[in-house]
């Protein structure tokens, strides 16, 4: 059997083994793959199996791979695959759903406490001698947060959002959730559910944690930053396109709201027209909250067992 990676740099830049694929057959790795159909089509060549973290399967690369028969997608989401297309012809897609859940959820924290603290910049402040100038025995350059008493809203209250939420409970804060699904049991005294309209509202922190859907596409415009408290915080380590970045660059530079700090942006890697990139008080990381080597190493191991799950007929993990 010929199987394809067409994106595997991401994954294993080099501290981890393709051992666990290669016992299956032969396997052809590519760093990296132009996004272009015809440069994919190529790369696949006549492999029936195909993996892709970011690289897309749109419905012509799908139709003019003459034996593919599986998509293993190296990641969560799988917006990048012709659904539609692989069904009609019978190509098995499947992903990998839980992988990274406590790594984004400790990164979203990072990014809050990195808000809160701005530990970054009094440590290159210290550095650059400012400390040793100072009069006085301790300095700060900005204004410093706590967290005790504030409340976060979260945005998709899957698994991310709930290991965020638990997190976040800990360092004190009040929980409201919006899901379009509830589950009363997770409910507790600093953790409840609530409307859309009630996290805008109410929250002193937003965190994003929903897919990429049509419903959700732009949730972070003008229209909804109006109706939260002026001097809100957002995170987004979701997917970029949850936020209209040009309204939210609008909102940092007036101030309605005070910080930002994402990790995923609308195109990545980021343009160097990405309004985000002049908006005052925004950290922007480049889309690592998933990278943690134990993330990875899951997320390798559920390929493996995906992988060996078709081989045996009896697929898991299948988007269709």
């Amino acid at each position: 059997m010929k199987m394809v990676v067409l994106d595997g740099f991401t994954l294993n830049p080099g501290d981890l083994t393709w051992e666990g694929i290669e016992q299956f057959g032969e396997l052809k790795v590519f760093d990296r793959t132009d996004f272009a159909p015809k440069k994919v089509i190529e790369a696949i060549g006549d492999a029936e199996v195909v993996f892709t973290n970011k690289v897309p399967m749109p419905k012509e690369v799908i139709e003019q791979a003459p034996n593919l028969k599986y998509i293993g997608v190296l990641a969560t989401g799988y917006n990048i695959i012709a659904l539609e297309k692989a069904n009609e012809l019978g190509v098995l897609v499947t992903n990998v759903p839980t992988y990274g859940t406590n790594g984004v959820a400790q990164f979203t924290m990072a990014l809050l406490l990195e808000m809160c603290h701005h530990v970054g910049d009094h440590n290159k402040a210290v550095h650059h001698g400012e400390w040793a100038k100072s009069l006085d025995f301790c300095f700060w350059n900005s204004p410093l947060i706590e967290l005790e008493g504030k409340t976060l809203g979260i945005i998709g209250f899957g698994r991310i959002g709930q290991a965020t939420a638990k997190m976040a409970q800990a360092f004190g804060l009040h929980v409201l959730a919006y899901n379009r699904s509830r589950e009363a049991s997770l409910e507790t005294k600093t953790c409840r559910y609530a409307t859309l309209d009630e996290v805008f509202e109410q929250s002193d922190i937003i965190s994003l944690h929903c897919p990429l859907s049509e419903s959700t596409q732009g949730i972070i415009n003008a229209q909804n930053m109006a109706k939260m408290k002026t001097g809100v915080m957002l995170i987004n380590t979701s997917r970029g396109g949850l936020v209209v970045e040009e309204d939210l660059k609008e909102a940092l530079n007036s101030g309605k709201v005070y910080m930002a700090a994402v990790d995923v942006v609308s195109s990545e890697p980021i343009k160097e027209d990405n309004p985000l990139l002049k908006a005052k008080n925004c950290i922007i990381t480049p889309h690592i909250a998933w990278a943690p080597i134990e993330s990875r190493k899951r997320l390798m191991a559920i390929t493996i067992d995906n992988l060996k799950a078709y081989i045996n007929g009896k697929p898991k993990n299948v988007v269709c």
